[in-house]
């Protein structure tokens, strides 16, 4: 248990210093104005795009602190979370263990195989903004043009952090909705695509603009 806890630790350190390192900036692990603009020149994003894609990765990583899903759920909270996958008592024994609940709850969809194949934790979410799931991680990798991912699924949570948030917005064409400017409404819409309702808004408003102040 303890060492599991040092390694997701080491992710969330990992993930913005290795942007840092990749962009050319002091890897200090503290996103501000210098990191936010060498990543906007590296990812030849424009200043509106950038501040969309920065502060709403911000806010669903806690900050750039969480890039890797946690699943280590309480009986209690898999019943609230994952009722359907837990009748009766049976969440009894998957309590606190994560790969047992990944490989459950992930099981048979997303291209996984069933709960024996190891696939649901395997393939589980990590990244700015959760890639989940083998089918998910195979396009992420096409998208790379490496496999990388697929052998060593981690490097999602720290490597490929950021670039596995960009695919998600290339995917989803979220760019145009972006492009609609740094307005209340632009941030509404971009956030109902991401989040699938407007949890945390008021965080994602007020992180788009402070960004967008940084470089345009």
């Amino acid at each position: 248990m303890y060492a599991s806890f040092i390694f997701i630790i080491n992710q969330r350190i990992m993930s913005l210093k290795s942007l840092q390192e990749k962009i050319g900036v002091g890897a200090d692990g503290a996103f501000g104005p210098g990191t936010m603009k060498k990543a906007m020149e590296f990812y030849k994003l424009t200043p509106v795009r950038a501040a969309h894609f920065f502060a709403q990765t911000a806010h669903e990583t806690g900050g750039f602190k969480a890039f890797s899903e946690n699943l280590n759920y309480s009986a209690q909270g898999l019943q609230g979370i994952f009722g359907k996958y837990f009748p009766g008592t049976l969440e009894e024994s998957y309590a606190r263990q994560p790969k047992k609940i990944a490989n459950r709850v992930y099981a048979s969809r997303m291209g996984n195989g069933d709960e024996t194949s190891g696939d649901g934790f395997k393939f589980r979410g990590r990244g700015a903004l959760q890639l989940t799931g083998k089918a998910n991680y195979e396009a992420f990798a096409k998208y790379l043009g490496n496999n990388e991912v697929l052998t060593n699924p981690d490097t999602v949570a720290t490597k490929y952090a950021f670039e596995s948030a960009m695919f998600f917005f290339e995917r989803n064409k979220l760019w145009t909705i972006c492009d609609k400017g740094i307005n209340d409404a632009t941030i509404l819409e971009l956030t109902k695509r991401i989040n699938g309702g407007t949890h945390g808004l008021e965080d994602r408003n007020a992180k788009t603009k402070k960004y967008y102040e940084y470089v345009k």
